[in-house]
C-alpha cells in the first residue's frame, strides 16, 4: 500500500488495514503525521464510484462531518491500481458509536440532528448511478426477507423476521440517502460526546428519504432497555433540522424493524457465502435480543 499511495498521491506513508464488509480499507499515516483513509474497491462499477466522489464533493460544501476526496497526482478523484479502483479520503477522528457507552441523551439528539442535516444537504443531490437495484435498499426489504429468511436457523427469530415485512406507501418521499448510518459508520468525539463523522457511502441509493433516520435508529436502539425512548431522542434531533411528514412518521418504526430483519437475513446469506468474514455478523447478537422488544406496538 505504501507504494500505491506514493505513486498515485505523492505521499510517503505507512498503511494499516481496517475491517470492512466488501471493500478493503487502510488507515494511511503520512510521514508528516497527517492521516488519510485509502479504499480499494471490490466493485468495478465506475459510474457508482464516481457518484460517491460527487456526493462527497457536494456534502463538503454543506456539512462538516463527512470525508473529502483527495485528488491524485493525475488530477482525478478516482485512481486505478493493479486492476482495481482506489480512492484516498480525509481522515475523520472519532470512535465508532458502537464502542461508546453510555449513549447519552445529548449524543442521541446530536445523532438525529446530524442525520437531519445530511437529509437536508442531500435534498438537491442526484446522480443516475444511485438509481439502482440494491439488496440493502429498504424498498427491497420485503424481497430480501422472502428470499433469505429460510436461512435463519433460530426458529423464533425467523418467525419475527417474517412479520417485519413493510407495506409500501407511495406517499413516502424519495431522495438520495447514505443508506448505512449504522453504529460503526457513525463516529463520535468521546470528549464532547457529539457525532464527529459519518463514513462509507458504499450503500448510497435513491430510496425513501426517511430511510437514513430509520437505519440510524435501528442500530442505535440495539441493546437498549428502552428502545422507544432512544428513538424519540433521535427523532427530536432530526426534526430540528428536517421535519417529517405524517406518513413518514407512520412508516418510521416499520422501516426500523424491516432494516433489522434485512440485516438478519443478509447476514445469514453472506455468512454462508463467506464464513471467514466475522464482520458480517458483528451486530447479530444485539439484533436477536432487540428485535423481539420492538416488534410490539410502541
Amino acid at each position: 500500500m505504501d507504494d500505491l499511495v506514493l505513486k498515485l498521491y505523492g505521499i510517503r506513508c505507512v498503511a494499516e488495514e481496517l475491517p470492512s464488509e466488501r471493500d478493503r480499507n487502510f488507515l494511511i499515516t503520512a510521514d508528516t503525521g497527517e492521516k488519510f483513509v485509502l479504499k480499494i474497491f471490490n466493485s468495478e462499477d465506475k459510474p457508482f464510484l464516481a457518484s460517491q466522489n460527487w456526493v462527497l464533493k457536494h456534502l463538503s460544501q454543506r456539512v462538516s462531518f463527512c470525508q473529502s476526496v483527495i485528488t491524485g497526482l493525475s488530477g482525478r478523484m478516482l485512481g486505478y491500481w493493479e486492476g482495481q479502483y482506489v480512492r484516498l479520503l480525509t481522515y475523520l477522528p472519532g470512535v465508532p458509536l458502537a464502542e461508546i457507552r453510555p449513549h447519552t441523551s445529548g449524543l442521541l439528539h446530536d445523532l438525529g440532528r446530524k442525520i437531519g442535516q445530511l437529509t437536508h444537504a442531500l435534498a438537491d443531490f442526484d446522480h443516475y448511478a444511485v438509481h439502482r437495484d440494491f439488496h440493502w435498499d429498504l424498498a427491497n426489504g420485503n424481497r430480501v426477507v422472502s428470499e433469505y429468511a429460510e436461512l435463519v436457523t433460530n426458529d423464533r427469530l425467523r418467525e419475527l423476521v417474517l412479520k417485519c415485512r413493510f407495506e409500501p406507501d407511495s406517499r413516502l418521499r424519495r431522495s438520495v440517502i447514505h443508506g448505512d448510518a449504522n453504529d460503526y459508520n457513525v463516529l463520535v468525539d468521546p470528549e464532547s460526546m457529539t457525532v464527529s463523522g459519518l463514513i462509507d457511502f458504499g450503500d448510497m441509493v435513491y430510496s425513501y428519504t426517511v430511510g437514513d433516520l430509520a437505519i440510524a435508529i435501528a442500530y442505535a436502539v440495539l441493546d437498549k432497555p428502552d428502545p422507544f425512548a432512544v428513538a424519540d431522542e433521535i427523532v427530536q434531533g432530526y426534526e430540528s433540522e428536517f421535519v417529517l411528514l405524517d406518513e413518514e412518521q407512520e412508516a418510521l418504526w416499520p422501516l426500523v424493524r424491516l432494516r433489522l430483519a434485512m440485516s438478519v437475513c443478509l447476514a445469514a446469506h453472506q455468512s454462508r457465502e463467506h464464513p471467514e468474514n466475522q464482520y458480517l455478523t458483528i451486530s447479530q447478537r444485539a439484533i436477536e435480543e432487540t428485535l423481539p422488544r420492538i416488534c410490539t406496538d410502541e
